[in-house]
């Protein structure tokens, strides 16, 4: 079965899934279908499928011509589809469904659960799944294979072959793309992992084969967490640099000139995105089963989430030297992505100022060039279908207070310093001005 498989990734004849058409799944996808592949993208978000189909990108820096060219072009090698059924079809399954937190902030792994269970009882012997969504050691061997099986018509590791290999995606950044980024994989056997190997070194410049599943997928969290603790770090710096008026973007300019030992990370607002504000919780609930205590990680976790709050107290104390009390003023929070450059939302600190600001009594509005409309979410469904301020119109609005969340570079933020007497920098990108206040 192996030599067979191996032969026809060798020969592009294989057909490559992709489940989850996301900010992970759609580059993948594409890659392989660069690379020679047919691709089949399933996704249950029937918008999603008829958007590739008619060659248009619904992710920012992924353009509408490579769309086309790869879903919709005469040539194109890659289709997409909500039919589940016709995973039977592929020779090799990429899984790359969200692993967010429930309420309680415990891993929910519901998608990877539903999605293996689907491909179970559609899947088909000689087939390679791999499962590409951040979780916690064990995930594979303990949850993933459970659900394949439970059709009870397949077996892993004699009919079909399982690995990890986790998701590296950086939206937006020009200096790393999926094929330039280097791929951890682990696999349930030798030959899974021989076949993940040789599958992925289709697409990217380096494999890096670790003995296990769950090596692979605590690698990806150690990632996570090394940026969640040095973040909350120099977040914890800020505060307290704050107190003795200290400049915390100059402290990071002047340490970042020693040229070791120093890794430059910035403060900012809080953390966004899929992956650090969740990430490091799944390590700390799977570490509970085995007694230990993940106190860095939960301390950092802790410093993290309580900046929207310190963000929101330095503006109304800012407000109050104004003689302008937070009820009823009008607050601009500037950037709603989580991130610079990017369209990607998902859970973005300036959902939890907005929220603290309106509790408070303000009324909030939001400028974002890159969001020009407030897309749907379980968590803020609330703010779904809100539109960004025009610029044209901060200026005449006359904000009593600018807050800048996000520092999108398309965005002039030196000149909100005109449009309002009280501009909140959590991002350290206005020069100084009278009235500017470092958050």
């Amino acid at each position: 079965m192996k030599q067979e498989w191996l032969e026809r990734i060798d020969r592009r004849s294989a057909t490559v899934g992709v489940v989850g058409l996301g900010y992970v799944g759609l580059p993948l996808a594409l890659a392989f279908a660069r690379a020679g592949f047919r691709v089949l993208g399933l996704d249950v978000d029937e918008e999603k499928t008829r958007s590739l189909a008619a060659g248009r990108s619904y992710i920012r820096h992924i353009s509408d011509e490579t769309i086309a060219e790869q879903f919709a072009g005469v040539a194109a090698r890659a289709e997409a589809t909500t039919d589940f059924a016709r995973a039977s079809e592929c020779d090799a399954v990429l899984i790359c469904v969200p692993t967010p937190l429930t309420r309680h902030r415990e891993p929910d792994l519901s998608y990877v659960r539903q999605t293996a269970e689907t491909l179970g009882a559609h899947g088909r012997p000689g087939q390679l799944i791999v499962l590409e969504s951040t979780t916690w050691p064990g995930t594979t061997e303990d949850v993933l294979v459970p659900a394949l099986e439970q059709a009870g018509r397949l077996k892993a590791g004699r009919d079909f072959r399982v690995a990890y290999s986790p998701e590296r995606e950086d939206p937006g950044n020009p200096a790393y793309s999926t094929a330039t980024i280097p791929k951890v994989i682990g696999g349930l056997d030798a030959d899974a992992l021989a076949m993940a190997e040789a599958l992925y070194g289709t697409i990217v410049e380096r494999t890096v084969p670790v003995s296990n599943c769950r090596t692979a997928e605590a690698a990806k969290l150690m990632e996570n967490i090394f940026r969640s603790v040095n973040i909350a770090l120099v977040n914890e710096l800020k505060m307290v640099f704050a107190d003795m008026d200290i400049d915390i973007w100059e402290v990071v300019r002047a340490a970042s000139t020693k040229p070791f030992g120093f890794m430059p990370f910035l403060p900012g607002p809080g953390l966004g995105g899929h992956c650090i504000p969740i990430d490091p919780f799944y390590l700390a609930w799977k570490a509970r089963e085995f007694g230990r205590s993940t106190r860095f990680i939960e301390l950092a976790g802790e410093i993290n989430t309580g900046m929207p709050a310190y963000v929101v107290q330095r503006t109304v104390a800012a407000l109050n030297a104004r003689g302008k009390p937070v009820k009823n003023s009008r607050v601009l929070m500037v950037g709603l992505a989580y991130k610079p450059n990017v369209d990607d939302d998902r859970e973005s600190p300036t959902y939890r100022l907005w929220e603290a600001f309106e509790a408070l009594g303000a009324r909030v509005d939001y400028y974002d060039p890159f969001c020009p409309v407030v897309r749907p979410s379980r968590e803020y469904a609330k703010y779904a279908g809100r539109p960004s301020v025009a610029w044209e119109a901060i200026a005449a609005n006359r904000y009593d207070a600018i807050v800048i969340a996000t520092a999108h570079s398309a965005v002039d933020h030196d000149a909100l310093t005109g449009m309002s007497d009280l501009v909140v920098d959590t991002r350290g990108v206005c020069r100084a001005a009278n009235s500017v206040a470092r958050a």
